[in-house]
């Protein structure tokens, strides 16, 4: 049963989505202090936050079984991502489902402050009729610079074209492809501080974003530039931002976040020409029902060690179309598993092969889940985050290599160790249905499917290793459900591998009674 930890608002359908898991056990207690927090996450495997809630080390520490660490909203500047990953935790976030509140509450600032809406509001509340004091601007034929082409700029820039307003972008990590698609022209930054009337912020906060927007970048605005910030709080600096509202230099500003949430005192409360909310861009029932769908689909699947959409701290995994990888990713965990079983040395050195269709693609994730299989038996916790970092640990040397010889399939793969002046090997393919199954055994061609318990037996080419094996497993209640054979003519040497039927485990015994067996060099129980 995993244990799940809610201290998030999140949106009463995905608590109880996750409610009716089966195998999770879920307590909801949104706006926790992290002070109770601390005191009661011990035994949770997963903890669900806003933003608000900031897990730190501290936090990370005082939960010894977490495995999950999953943030109902984009940003992830309150976690600790890079402690977590040590600690082998995953991270993961939910991008994307806000991305068309934010947009509108952007443009909903954009138009506030152009046409004055708020003083003008304000204004009428005191059955004030001036309309001359509340003239503004049109966005027709404006020119907007939008920092930050993903999620929520792509649709700000939408919002604004409908507006038939000129748009650019900077975003040193987009594409061309994606400035074209969107119709926006591709500008550095340099040009778009210089012949924007409008700027709007959508980046997330980072080392390298946090300030970016400072008292020398303002100085080279156009008079008169409106900024909008519904990103994150401190890329525009406050202090100088101010001072520009107050020269005039900025003509108005929009601000939905702010460097310290919530606010302890407001300088800005002075100026009519500032529109402010308080972090509300992703506050709509329906961002709050697309974020809590994703919390509740994505954290099962994490805590049943999957593959999740939004993974912070996991290398970025292109993913194969279909169920291939789903089925190449379960045989290579049980690969790596057999292997952690099976072996007699200790490895110093892995070397992966990938062959056919899927050596077309990225198969970062086929290696994390062989390690993860072949390390879970002697580390307390490993996951997809922290398998690399295990491996090295171990003293493991990874890399992938091209075996011209390995042709044996359309697709398969080989994963090969070295080390004490030892080699083993083990491989695997995948048919279609699929049917995955284990190819490879110490250069020993099988096939059979990775699954249920097994007697791996090496012996010499002798005459009744068979019906040794067959005796000692028959006098000791052991049933066979599956028994295959592999002969390597060079080493003349051959393999059994057994299936084991029923659910008793094999005695150690019988794997003792085995070895004793005249011309068996090698007993193993493997469990898969």
């Amino acid at each position: 049963m995993h244990r799940v930890l809610i201290t998030g608002a999140i949106h009463k359908t995905g608590v109880e989505r996750l409610q009716a898991e089966p195998d999770l056990q879920v307590e909801f207690r949104p706006d926790l202090p992290v002070s109770e927090i601390l005191r009661i996450i011990g035994p949770y495997h997963c903890l669900i936050v806003r933003s608000e809630t900031p897990v730190t080390r501290e936090v990370i520490d005082a939960a010894p079984e977490l495995k999950v660490i999953a943030v109902a909203a984009v940003g992830v500047a309150n976690i600790d991502v890079e402690y977590a990953t040590q600690k082998g935790i995953l991270v993961m976030n939910t991008p994307g489902k806000n991305t068309n509140s934010a947009a509108e509450l952007a443009m909903g600032l954009l138009l506030a402050v152009m046409r004055k809406i708020v003083p003008a509001d304000q204004h009428m509340r005191r059955l004030g009729w001036d309309r001359h004091r509340f003239t503004g601007s049109e966005l027709l034929g404006k020119t907007i610079g939008i920092v930050g082409l993903g999620n929520v700029g792509h649709r700000m820039a939408r919002f604004c074209q409908g507006f038939d307003m000129r748009v650019l972008a900077y975003d040193p990590y987009i594409p061309d492809e994606t400035f074209a698609r969107h119709r926006v022209e591709k500008v550095d930054w340099p040009t778009l501080v210089r012949e924007s009337d409008i700027i709007s912020v959508h980046v997330p906060k980072t080392k390298e974003t946090i300030g970016m927007i400072d008292a020398a970048t303002i100085a080279a605005m156009k008079p008169g530039v409106v900024l909008i910030n519904a990103a994150r709080g401190g890329i525009i600096q406050e202090e100088a931002l101010l001072e520009a509202l107050r020269s005039g230099h900025v003509a108005g500003a929009g601000i939905d976040t702010w460097p310290v949430e919530p606010m302890k005192e407001n300088p800005f409360a002075e100026l009519p020409q500032v529109v402010m909310t308080p972090h509300i861009g992703a506050s709509t029932p329906e961002a709050q029902i697309r974020v809590a769908e994703a919390i509740a689909t994505e954290v099962p699947k994490a805590l049943r060690g999957g593959i999740v959409d939004y993974p912070v701290n996991m290398p970025q995994i292109r993913m194969l179309e279909g169920d291939l990888m789903t089925a190449y990713t379960v045989l290579c965990e049980k690969l790596g598993l057999f292997s952690a079983q099976y072996m007699t040395f200790t490895p110093t050195q892995l070397e992966i092969s990938y062959r056919g269709d899927i050596a077309q693609y990225d198969c970062t994730l086929l290696r994390l889940a062989f390690l993860k299989g072949y390390l879970k038996r002697s580390h307390a916790y490993v996951s997809y985050v922290n398998a690399d970092q295990r491996a090295r640990s171990v003293g493991l040397e990874v890399r992938t290599t091209d075996i011209p010889e390995f042709r044996a399939y359309q697709s398969a793969v080989k994963f090969v160790f070295t080390g004490e002046g030892e080699r083993f090997t083990i491989g695997g393919v995948v048919f279609s249905g699929p049917h995955p199954r284990i190819a490879l055994v110490d250069d020993f061609p099988f096939e059979i499917e990775p699954d249920g318990r097994f007697l791996a037996i090496c012996s010499r080419d002798r005459l009744g290793v068979v019906s040794a094996i067959a005796s000692v497993l028959d006098r000791n209640g052991i049933m066979i459900s599956n028994f295959e054979f592999s002969h390597h003519n060079e080493k003349k040497r051959s393999m059994f591998l057994i299936r084991v039927g029923g659910k008793r485990d094999v005695p150690d015994e019988v794997v003792r009674k085995l070895s004793e067996q005249e011309h068996i060099t090698l007993v193993r129980k493997i469990e898969l």
